[in-house]
């Protein structure tokens, strides 16, 4: 593994020989991860490789039971996804937690509505709605309509502007690019961009298409069985590296099942 060094105090999340185990089935290891501050980082692996249970130590809905974690400097043992959230940490999942039925500006302040005496205000979530969903450059032609009615690339982006602007400085995204088509990944890409570029937010993007988390990402971590294996700044590897990383590991899976069967 070609690992990055950090700058001193450059890190907005640092995770330092993490494991989590359940029952006898060890899911994570041996986990160094570093995330820069204003910085995408890229962690792929195959299914099973323990992705999703890093995430959910990550987003305070695990706790660890190895290592530690270090936010802006400091050690935290996140005690729930409220406290991660309180510490600025928010994740967007696949089923990016919307409600259908309910307009875009109601889905922006879910959880946190604005009221005015006893009833929901309704005009100022409109506005702000549009005001955060403009200054993101995400092109939704109403804030009154449903979400259902909607493409899963701008509802995508709408679950991201949301964890924004609830004041979410570490953003962590679960296959945010999964089962959309071109111009449906195209707006994320740009969503995403603008981000990059305010430099403000750091995001960790959990991805399985190589070539779009090499597009978007400013380094690449890939985990297996349990640990990191490879961290090397984008420009630095390619599709073809990481898919011979993969292959290698299914080869080596495949001749241990021989000889134990």
């Amino acid at each position: 593994m070609t690992a990055q060094t950090p700058e001193p105090g450059g890190d907005a999340l640092r995770a330092e020989h993490v494991g989590k185990r359940f029952g006898a089935v060890t899911a994570l290891s041996d986990i160094n991860l570093r995330l820069g501050r204003g910085e995408v980082l890229g962690l792929l692996g195959d299914n099973g490789a323990g992705k999703s249970t890093l995430l959910k130590i990550l987003c305070g809905f695990q706790q660890q039971d190895a290592g530690r974690l270090v936010i802006n400097g400091e050690e935290v043992l996140l005690k729930s996804v409220d406290h991660a959230r309180s510490l600025g940490i928010d994740a967007v999942y696949q089923d990016l937690a919307l409600i259908n039925q309910l307009t875009v500006y109601h889905n922006m302040f879910l959880n946190r509505e604005r009221v005015r005496g006893t009833l929901l205000n309704n005009r100022s979530m409109r506005a702000t709605a549009r005001e955060h969903l403009d200054a993101m450059g995400i092109n939704i032609p109403s804030v009154d309509v449903p979400v259902a009615s909607l493409s899963g690339g701008q509802r995508q982006a709408i679950a991201i502007a949301r964890a924004v602007y609830s004041d979410a400085k570490i953003l962590l995204l679960d296959e945010p690019f999964a089962a959309m088509g071109a111009k449906e990944v195209a707006i994320i890409m740009d969503v995403l961009q603008d981000l990059k570029g305010q430099g403000e937010v750091s995001i960790i993007i959990i991805a399985h298409n190589y070539g779009q988390a090499l597009e978007i990402c400013d380094r690449i971590n890939l985990l297996q069985q349990g640990e990191i294996t490879l961290d090397k700044v984008s420009k630095d590897t390619s599709v073809a590296e990481l898919n011979d990383i993969v292959v290698a590991e299914y080869r080596q899976a495949m001749q241990e099942r021989r000889r134990s069967a």
